[in-house]
């Protein structure tokens, strides 16, 4: 018994050192509740964004159409593929103009990260070239064979809609926007990728649709 005990206690320990180890929940406009991970001083979200509202209640279009999606110049989100058995696991892919809405695209008390941001807690779990098999899943990608997923971050490789409304790479590519503008026309994002450690840094048109995790105020 002592050294069931014992084993117990520093299996314990273990863990509690462990940069993602603390668990709690946030709940979005809709009612959606999302777990959460507390990497170094950072509470993310550890899975995508599913919301349909903004923060004061407006909806958030979906738009499957391509050449509507092509010509926006406002917030929308779509399902990878326009498929909602797709959003069961990648949740919604949304283009920068709703990560940009001054209505708040968080709940109260969070908001979508900056660069910046991603930065921190990038560096925190071992840098740019290292963190990524840190900060995936350990399922749900083409091969799972680089994703341990220690940080508790629990990447999905959601795809991507590109500006002219086509879709590709759900299950190779995870691509996270940031509140981070690049330029007129591009926005900062983060790119992970099956066969490699990296977490990349990107920008892209903001009519290109990503996924979205969000940070605590």
């Amino acid at each position: 018994m002592k050294t069931i005990l014992l084993f117990a206690n520093i299996l314990l320990a273990i863990l509690c050192l462990q940069p993602g180890n603390s668990f709690s929940q946030v709940t979005d406009k809709d009612g959606n509740v999302y777990k959460t991970v507390t990497i170094g001083s950072q509470e993310w979200t550890s899975e995508n964004l599913t919301v349909e509202h903004y923060r004061n209640g407006d909806a958030i279009p979906q738009v499957q159409d391509n050449v509507k999606w092509a010509k926006l110049t406002t917030g929308a989100w779509c399902y990878y593929e326009n498929n909602s058995a797709n959003g069961k696991m990648y949740g919604k892919l949304y283009n920068w103009y709703a990560v940009n809405d001054k209505r708040g695209l968080a709940p109260e008390g969070w908001h979508i990260p900056t660069d910046l941001e991603w930065a921190v807690t990038v560096e925190k779990i071992g840098g740019e070239k290292k963190s990524g098999e840190k900060l995936k899943n350990t399922s749900g990608w083409l091969e799972n064979k680089l994703a341990t997923n220690s940080s508790g971050f629990s990447a999905l490789p959601g795809g991507i809609r590109d500006a002219d409304g086509s879709f590709y790479d759900a299950g190779k590519f995870a691509c996270f926007w940031t509140s981070s503008e690049a330029t007129e026309i591009s926005a900062v994002y983060r790119f992970l990728i099956y066969n490699y450690t990296d977490v990349a840094l990107f920008d892209g048109v903001k009519e290109r649709g990503l996924s979205v995790r969000l940070v605590k105020d």
